[in-house]
């Protein structure tokens, strides 16, 4: 374990755990209020639970996936991929409703959201398959993990969780796209053409509606002007999130002193976590912690780059575009860019399965700058000392 830690990438390491108790400490400011107003519960109730989920992460994380070879994924990617469908086809026998969607399965106080951790097992079973499979020859070799992926993408769509689902087809898309195949291959071109196409065909319906969205959908896709529509329910919110943003100024009212949080903005602590930090600690504040956000993502990106083999570069680069699309489309819905699809912020928004699937990633990716730099090592022992 002392090599490992010696090996992995600290900065990342760093950068996560300071981003980690910036999150509990605005869980807190975000929640203490409506805990006790709206859910009846003391006002350290979500920071408790956020605690210890992140706690388990880290536990995990350090015990088990920092000492699990990557390479041992292969023989995993089939009974994970296997067992992710089985969790969400389970959701429609015994899944809990919440806001329209059958998402979650409920244990006691605490839940489980399926979806969060299917990105991590489509990302593992696309870089197993492909970082085994790159020099195949047969034809169309490529369209079994896609066809998969698609599979788990579709179970997320009829819960119906439309953020989730727009994330999870992106995500394989730009995987796909990051796979070094041959530049000749005639299939993958079309295939790729075939997905930019899609892309900006669901680019389309999210914008402009769909038959196939319920009520609670439809209602999400009216997000422009928000402060025009404060009877709306996502006018109400995103507008709410403005004048938040807008109250913090640049240095902010004070930590603990939003006014916003005071039932104004329904789930402070979740999707809108962010106007709330603006609020309290100002632009300067909100600026930093998107310069986190950007150093974080560059130095997955550094250990994509750096990695031992194909498996390991895409698990790193999978990791790297989850969390950008999830701070892509958070930003863009509280701001009234895009559609509000209800996705958080990973690391600061109060969420279970969302936290704890990006802990996930954040060890798979350090598993993989400790292999990288493990086999850097080896290669500059080989050459011997130099003159």
């Amino acid at each position: 374990m002392r090599d490992i830690l010696k090996k992995i990438d600290k900065p990342l390491l760093f950068a996560v755990v300071l981003l980690c108790i910036i999150g509990l400490v605005m869980v807190f400011s975000a929640s203490n209020i409506s805990s006790v107003l709206q859910y009846k519960v003391t006002s350290y109730y979500f920071f408790k639970k956020q605690l210890l989920v992140m706690v388990a992460g880290f536990a995990f994380g350090f015990i088990f996936l920092l000492n699990f070879p990557t390479s041992k994924y292969h023989y995993l990617k089939s009974l994970m991929m296997l067992g992710i469908m089985g969790l969400l086809g389970g959701l429609f026998v015994y899944g809990t409703i919440t806001n329209s969607v059958r998402s979650w399965y409920k244990f006691g106080l605490f839940s489980l959201q399926p979806s969060e951790f299917a990105k991590t097992v489509v990302i593992i079973y696309m870089a197993c398959y492909f970082g085994k499979n790159i020099d195949c020859e047969r034809r169309f070799f490529f369209l079994r993990p896609i066809i998969a992926c698609m599979l788990v993408t579709g179970l997320i769509f009829i819960q119906p969780d439309l953020g989730t689902t727009a994330i999870m087809g992106l995500l394989v898309f730009f995987i796909f796209m990051a796979v070094p195949f041959n530049k000749d291959d005639k299939d993958v071109k079309i295939v790729r053409i075939l997905g930019v196409c899609g892309i900006i065909l669901v680019a389309a319906f999210m914008m402009f509606g769909g038959k196939f969205l319920n009520s609670e959908q439809t209602s999400r896709l009216n997000y422009r002007a928000p402060c025009t529509r404060p009877a709306d329910k996502t006018g109400y919110q995103v507008c709410n999130g403005m004048i938040a943003i807008n109250n913090g100024g640049l240095f902010g009212v004070g930590l603990g002193n939003s006014t916003q949080k005071y039932l104004y903005l329904p789930e402070a602590h979740t999707d809108f976590i962010f106007p709330i930090i603006v609020e309290e600690l100002g632009s300067v504040a909100g600026a930093g912690i998107i310069l986190l956000y950007a150093f974080i993502l560059f130095r997955c990106l550094k250990i994509a780059k750096g990695a031992r083999d194909l498996t390991g570069s895409l698990i790193a680069y999978g990791t790297f575009v989850t969390i950008l699309l999830h701070l892509i489309v958070n930003f863009g819905g509280i701001l009234a860019l895009m559609p509000l699809t209800g996705v958080p912020v990973p690391l600061l928004s109060y969420g279970g399965s969302v936290t704890l699937n990006t802990l996930i990633l954040i060890f798979l990716t350090l598993r993989v700058s400790y292999e990288g730099n493990k086999a850097k090592e080896k290669r500059q022992n080989k050459k011997g000392p130099t003159r």
